[in-house]
Parts: structure tokens; sequence; C-alpha cells
């Protein structure tokens, strides 16, 4: 393939698709442009699961040769909450400092003899003549993916959660979720070792206690570079307990709020766009680095297979890659939602639970006990310690009546449903206004964005007079959960999510969690 190709940024994704390209391909021409200096990298670590790792060492051992000489490996995650630490096992992952990363990978992308070329402003294709082919690896800020937009047809989300990356010379055993309540409000840390002395130090946080600290005054529009020294002296007080008074390191450091990032699709014409160029997810679920050096493999070895069809290679990249990102996407939604709820939840939970409800987010319970049965064993000893039984055997009140159990079949009637108590009794579910003796039959919305509604609805039933019970159907598993959230922890209301195919382990990751005090589902319609 005698092709002349440019990688139009010089991240983790850019130089391994050029290194990929060219050992495959040495009479290719291959040329890495870079705005920046090599030295001028922003962000601090780069964190890998190790279940997901081997389809990038299989492709060239650069990551593995950097991890194994330069990075930190750990097995355990650490929940810190008011006073205590919690750990669960059976999370192996590996992180690396990412200016370390990026010099070996500029040093074998060289080695291969790929051109890079740094201080190179590229703004678009026309910047480019007589190139075959241009990787637009640009990042979240894609000039390549704004310029054509129209054939592309990017979308983007926007989280609530206010976030900030620093580093520490704090060192952190592994992976370790810090929450604190400040004088204004709950921040979150995500805290990792990247090397022998320094941590990454990811604050999380809600627009409303942001805005209280006071943190809101740092123009985050300015170029990059400066970065918000206020925030930094805030964070390093209070949480200065937690990191034995070690200081908090600066690169860029600046508030965000998350964009999660969609396109229709990811090429057009010569140019095709990899990484967070085209796709993101909240990083306390995917990876972007590995996601971008995912998509170079794909993209490389839909090049070799097609080499004399531009277009056939790039159909075939975006054909492998769009069903895992959109996975992997859809499963760190759940988890980017935690953190914008997470003050609520430090409220409401004693540690263990508030743990189980963190490390659930996007799994159920058998999966968190494959990884550390004994975490969960001790969720389950700590619910049996309380209720006496296991958690769909337990007794509830409602209303004037008493539940033996926590599984409830629903039945529909012209005007809402009723719910058969463990035990038989039945309460009936109305929409609307809850009557005397009645729960409120709640509809969760498909989308996030019609929340507020809903939560109104359900303001004003409890205005009323508060219903023995809300029970919470159709939606989404994510809305469903937010809305019965509202009922449970935002007015007191016992809550009960219907799904129309409920099996024990979702059923008891909902109720050991603290996501819903029963569960339901259609009469006929249990999963076993």
């Amino acid at each position: 393939m005698d092709s002349r190709i440019a990688c139009v940024g010089g991240g983790p994704g850019g130089l391994f698709f050029a290194t990929l390209i060219k050992q495959a391909h040495p009479s290719a021409e291959v040329t890495v442009f870079e705005r920046n200096r090599p030295d001028d990298v922003f962000g601090f670590g780069v964190v890998f699961s190790d279940a997901t790792l081997a389809n990038i060492h299989r492709a060239d051992p650069v990551l593995r040769e950097a991890l194994a000489g330069h990075g930190r490996h750990w097995d355990p995650i650490e929940v810190r909450l008011k006073g205590e630490r919690i750990t669960c096992g059976g999370n192996g992952m590996a992180a690396i400092h990412r200016r370390t990363l990026l010099a070996l990978m500029r040093a074998r992308a060289t080695e291969v003899g790929v051109d890079l070329r740094y201080g190179t402003e590229i703004s678009g294709p026309e910047d480019l003549p007589g190139h075959d082919l241009i990787v637009a690896a640009d990042g979240a800020n894609s000039r390549f993916r704004e310029s054509l937009a129209a054939e592309l047809r990017p979308r983007v989300d926007v989280a609530s959660a206010k976030f900030i990356w620093f580093g520490t010379d704090y060192m952190f055993d592994g992976l370790t979720f810090v929450h604190e309540r400040g004088p204004h409000g709950v921040f979150a840390v995500h805290g990792y070792p990247i090397s022998e002395d320094v941590s990454t130090f990811i604050v999380e946080t809600d627009e409303e206690t942001w805005r209280a600290a006071g943190l809101d005054e740092f123009d985050v529009a300015s170029p990059p570079g400066p970065s918000d020294e206020k925030t930094r002296r805030y964070l390093e007080d209070l949480f200065a307990e937690q990191v034995g008074g070690r200081r908090l390191l600066v690169n860029n450091s600046r508030w965000a709020n998350f964009r999660t990032r969609r396109a229709h699709r990811w090429h057009s014409g010569n140019v095709v766009l990899l990484g967070d160029a085209v796709h993101t997810a909240h990083f306390s679920v995917g990876s972007g680095t590995k996601m971008a050096m995912e998509d170079a493999i794909a993209l490389a070895a839909g090049l070799t297979e097609h080499p004399d069809d531009l277009e056939s290679a790039l159909a075939a990249y975006e054909a492998a890659r769009k069903p895992p990102v959109e996975k992997i996407q859809n499963s760190a939604r759940p988890s980017l939602a935690w953190w914008e709820h997470f003050g609520r939840y430090h409220d409401a939970f004693d540690p263990l639970q508030f743990a189980f409800h963190f490390l659930s987010r996007s799994i159920g319970k058998s999966k968190l006990a494959q990884r550390d049965p004994g975490f969960v064993a001790e969720v389950e000893a700590d619910w049996r310690k309380r209720h006496g039984v296991t958690p769909l055997d337990s007794p509830l009140t409602v209303g004037a009546h008493t539940s033996t159990g926590r599984r409830v079949t629903i039945d529909a009637t012209s005007d809402g449903a009723v719910a058969t108590l463990p035990g038989g009794a039945r309460v009936p579910l109305r929409d609307g206004t809850a009557a005397a003796g009645h729960g409120l039959w709640l509809a969760a919305p498909d989308t996030e964005s019609d929340l507020p509604g809903t939560f109104a609805r359900l303001a004003a039933a409890v205005d009323v007079g508060p219903p023995p019970l809300a029970a919470v159907h159709g939606g989404t598993p994510l809305t469903r959960v937010l809305v019965a959230e509202q009922a449970r922890l935002g007015h007191g209301v016992p809550a009960l999510i219907m799904e129309d195919s409920l099996d024990d382990d979702r059923a008891e990751t909902l109720l050991l969690s603290g996501r819903a005090d029963l569960v339901g589902s259609p009469a006929g319609g249990r999963a076993a």
C-alpha cells in the first residue's frame, strides 16, 4: 500500500495507529502532525483494566512494555466514606503516567519509520492536500469533526456534574474513591497511582456545591495552560486528612462538565475520525485511551483488508468499532448518573451499603460476587443483621399492610394497577394523586431530560398526603431507579420498581443497594 497517510493528533490513539499502519505497510508514507510540543502533555494518569488489554497487546508490545517497566498495578478498589474504608477485589487494573506513555509511544513510532511533526497546526483537510487518507485523532474538541458535522452528524450529551483533574504526591494503593462533605457540599475523588511518586486525583461535585464554594470564578474558556489555583487550595484543605496533608499537582487543571460524544458516521471522503474526536465515555467506566487504541487496531486492520478500496476499509472500521463503543457508552451512562447524585447517597447510606450501591451502578450482585465473594457476603450479612432474613424474604410495612417479602406481583387495571404483596394484601395503585390507602402508579420517562416533570408529579402527590407506596414502571432501567430513589430518599415514600422480567440477581441488587424497597413484575412475568 503506497499511500500518503496523515494522522492529525499525537495522542496515544494517533501514535498507535501510525505505528501499526507503518509496520503493516512499510512503503506507506505516514506522518503524525501534532499542534503542541512533545513535552506539552495535559492530564496525569492513564488507566486500563486487565480484562481489556489482550487485543492491544497482540497488536503491538509498546503498551505491555510500558506498563511492565513504568506502570502500577492493583487488584482491589477502595471506597472511603465517613471514616471507613471498604474494599472490593477482583478488579485488576494498571495505570501509567500519560507523559511516560506518550514518550514511549513516540519512540516506538519513530523506530518503525513514522514521521513525527510537532508544533504543527492543522485546521482541516484543506491543510493536507495530496494525502490519500487523513486520520483525525485530534481529541474531544476536534476541528475535523466540526468541519464535517453535516456529513458526520455528531451529537453531545453534557453531564450536570462538575469535575477537575489533578495529580498528587500522595500515593494511593490502587483505585480509590474518597468522599468528603465540606462546608458547601459533598466532593468525591477518583484516585490511583500512576508512577512511583505520583497519583491521579480527579474530583467531582454537583454544580450547586461548586457554586456555593465559590469555585466558579476561574475562566475555563481561557487558552490551555493556567490552572485553577483557588480550587487547588480549597481541595487540598478539604482532603488534607485523606492524603496526609500532601499537595495537589496541577496541569491545565480546570473545572469542566463531562461531554459524551457520539456521531452517526465516523468518516467522510478520505477523512476518518478516531478516539475522543468521535466518541467519549465517562472515565469512571471507559478508558478513552484504551478505546482510541482499539480504534487504531480496527482502522489499521480495515485498511489492510481493503488496500485498494478506501471506502470499504473505512466502512469495515466503523462496523467493527461502533458496537463495542456503544456498549461502553451505554454502560457508562448509569455510572455517570451516579456521580450526578452521589451527594444524596453519601448522606443516605452507611459506608458498606454506599460502597455496594456504587460498585453495582453498572453491574449486578452476581458479577460482583465473581470478583470478590467476600465483599458480597459481607453486604448480605449486613442485610440479615438488620432484617433477620434474606433480602427477598424480608418483611416491610406498606401503609396499613405488612408485606412478608419484597417481591410483588402487579396486575394492570383500567386506571392503574394493583400490587399483590407477599402475604396476600392488595394495594391499589393509581396514576396522579393517590387516594387514601392507594399507592402511586408512576411512569418513569424514557429520557433523563424528562425526569423533572416526573419528579414534580411525585412531589405534588406527596404534598396531598404521603402514599403508602410509589410503584415505578416504564421508562428505562436508569430512569426507573432515579424515580424510585427520588421517592424513597427524597420523600421517604417506599418505592417499588417494576420490570417486565426480573430475575433474583437483579431483584436482590436493587434491594441490597437501597435503590428500591420492593420489586415487582406483571403476573406471570417473573424470570426465574
